[in-house]
């Protein structure tokens, strides 16, 4: 399977449980690149290009018993997110002493960098290490096709059992 055969059915793994969303720009007319196809469009949100709102929107979500991903579709600006992600997801259920646990998949995506289609220096950083040291919850890097599957299974059993990771795709292996 291609890399991008690998998320597709990763995606389509997910979309099976009825409680899963999945939200960002561009999961609704671009299908997140074409690897949500097998994903029923009632559990597509479409968002503004605001990635501190998609956060938020997950981590309150979550809170309600929903099992959000949300597709970042350019890990450089999760940064605009870096509050909700290591203030709040992450800390929630220590700052509560367990009360409140929100559960996340975050899909954050490095940019391409092969001519013809580099997309910038804006739009190709990978933060994968700063995030790794500011988090506790995993930080798992998808650097192989057949990594992919057994990668996002991982992420939605620990969020079956309360728990967020990160995860961060590279879009010069699609």
């Amino acid at each position: 399977m291609t890399y991008k055969e690998s998320l597709t059915a990763a995606m389509t793994a997910l979309g099976r449980d009825p409680l899963t969303c999945f939200l960002g720009y561009g999961v609704t007319n671009d299908k997140a690149g074409g690897t949500l196809a097998g994903v029923s469009a009632e559990q597509l949100i479409e968002t503004p290009v605001a990635e501190n709102l998609m956060a938020g929107l997950a981590i309150g979500m979550a809170l309600t018993g929903r099992r959000p991903l949300v597709y970042f579709e350019r890990f450089d600006f999760v940064l605009n997110a870096a509050d909700a992600i290591v203030n709040h997801l992450d800390k929630m259920a220590l700052m509560s002493r367990g009360e409140f646990s929100p559960a996340v998949i975050l899909r954050c995506v490095v940019g391409n960098t092969r001519k013809p289609l580099f997309t910038g220096e804006t739009h190709t950083q990978d933060f994968t290490d700063a995030f790794a040291s500011m988090l506790r919850m995993p930080v798992l890097t998808c650097h192989h096709a057949s990594h992919v599957e057994s990668i996002y299974a991982q992420a939605q059993e620990a969020q079956a059992c309360g728990g967020s990771t990160m995860i961060v795709e590279y879009k010069d292996l699609l």
